[in-house]
């Protein structure tokens, strides 16, 4: 059986659910910092204000399945500019002080101006 986390709308430009899970497992699907400013959301400024947004974001996700960042057992980190890797991993392994799950990076280029995205698998609840 798979459940589908936050499906979109019919007519969504973004046509996947926030995750899926299956398994024992939890599928997050890649996103970058909320980003909403009629609400007053920013993603951030810098790419590791955005990776701490992002971040919390996905273990938001998680918590409400739930899991949570500590759970995760394979990140991808979806960087647009190279010259932020270092940035981007110091803000990183801040979210994961149990240790580090599996990652790959990936370069990436949505239309959008997000500096860093994440996508993960993460253990489901017990």
């Amino acid at each position: 059986m798979i459940d589908f986390i936050g499906q979109p709308e019919p007519d969504s430009i973004r046509p996947f659910s926030r995750a899926t899970r299956a398994a024992g497992l939890i599928f997050v699907s890649g996103h970058s910092a909320p980003h909403d400013p009629a609400k007053g959301i920013e993603r951030g400024a810098t790419a590791g204000e955005q990776v701490r947004n992002s971040l919390t974001f996905i273990d938001q996700i998680l918590r409400e399945q739930g899991s949570s960042l500590q759970r995760v057992v394979q990140v991808t980190m979806l960087i647009t500019d190279p010259a932020n890797y270092a940035a981007c991993n110091e803000e990183y392994v801040k979210h994961f002080p149990d240790g580090l799950p599996a990652r790959h990076t990936a370069r990436f280029g949505v239309p959008t101006e997000a500096m860093v995205g994440f996508s993960c698998i993460a253990l489901a609840a017990d």
